[in-house]
């Protein structure tokens, strides 16, 4: 098989390698896909923990395809079955993945890109959230992630209020059903804005989809009384200061809304299946940019500089 090697900090190359062989438990997948994390983007940066060249594939865990071989004591699932899967390696033509982390895709998708993970992580946090009618929910960054969970919390009834820093990505949360949008300039100019926009009385939900320390210090200030901070965005720079004085004042609750357990993962992606075979929920805008697993390099770098126009790049097998 094909498969993208980072091999080394800013470098990719295409190697050939042998398929992987599913253990017990585990499907062989044919890969159609897979989509590019910004979760990624530290081992393509570089950093003294990794080591290079990363395995054929890695860290690709989007992927979608068909079912090539299964593994002894797999039930449920054939040959030929077209399936979302959280898996490691899938930057490549073949990778492997755990039964209870594949998901089918109903026969309405064929044809449409369905980079699992990322789409079950949407549905989690949401869930998460615990967004009701009626509620104003501040969404801080605007991505892939951000765009969904506007597109999700208005579907919900809630008031949506985005926070992003490219005027595209504003109006991306304007189209998936953001009420208001506020430019994530000036911090004081921010809180002001909010502060107009919900009469002093703040948000009852705030999602953080941005992974730095200024939108978490942002995201708690933004918190009404009562209210609930969802830290959705990956942090991986560092340790984070918090404003425990804010936050116990307030008295909110904060939700680290990151999943661990492969079931939970994969009862996210049958959820967000479902919303896009009866049509509610439609990414597909959203995959701006296309690339051959030769071009990962690009496609990471575009993650990186995200310049305008850019969503979410995905690789196909």
């Amino acid at each position: 098989m094909r498969a993208s090697v980072i091999s080394s900090p800013g470098v990719v190359t295409v190697h050939r390698a042998d398929p992987p062989e599913p253990g017990p438990g585990e499907v062989l997948v044919r890969l159609e896909g897979s989509g590019v994390c910004a979760s990624s983007l530290p081992v393509w940066e570089g950093r003294t923990w990794f080591n290079y060249p990363q395995p054929p594939g890695a860290p690709g865990h989007e992927g979608w395809g068909r079912i090539a071989a299964l593994g002894d004591g797999v039930q449920g699932l054939a040959v030929g079955d077209r399936v979302a899967a959280v898996s490691y390696k899938a930057h490549a033509e073949y990778d492997t993945a755990k039964a209870d982390a594949v998901v089918s895709l109903p026969p309405e998708l064929d044809g449409t890109p369905v980079p699992g993970e990322p789409l079950g992580c949407a549905m989690n946090i949401f869930r998460r959230s615990a967004i009701e009618p009626g509620h104003t929910v501040a969404i801080i960054g605007i991505g892939f992630l951000g765009a969904l969970l506007t597109r999700l919390a208005s579907n919900a009834g809630a008031r949506v209020i985005a926070i992003s820093r490219r005027p595209y990505a504003l109006e991306l949360a304007r189209a998936f059903g953001a009420s208001e949008t506020v430019a994530m300039d000036d911090h004081g100019r921010i809180i002001e804005e909010v502060r107009r926009l919900t009469d002093g009385r703040w948000c009852d939900r705030v999602i953080e989809a941005v992974g730095l320390q200024w939108p978490l210090d942002l995201g708690g200030e933004l918190t009404a009384e009562r209210g609930r901070l969802v830290i959705a965005g990956f942090h991986q720079d560092g340790p984070r200061q918090v404003n425990v004085q804010l936050w116990n004042w307030r008295g909110i609750d904060v939700v680290n809304a990151h999943e661990r357990d492969p079931r939970v993962y994969a009862q996210g992606i049958s959820d967000a299946v479902e919303l896009m075979r009866t049509g509610v929920l439609d990414p597909s805008p959203l995959y701006t940019h296309c690339v051959g697993l030769d071009e990962l390099g690009r496609a990471l770098e575009l993650t990186r500089t995200r310049p305008d126009g850019f969503v979410k790049a995905l690789v196909s097998a």
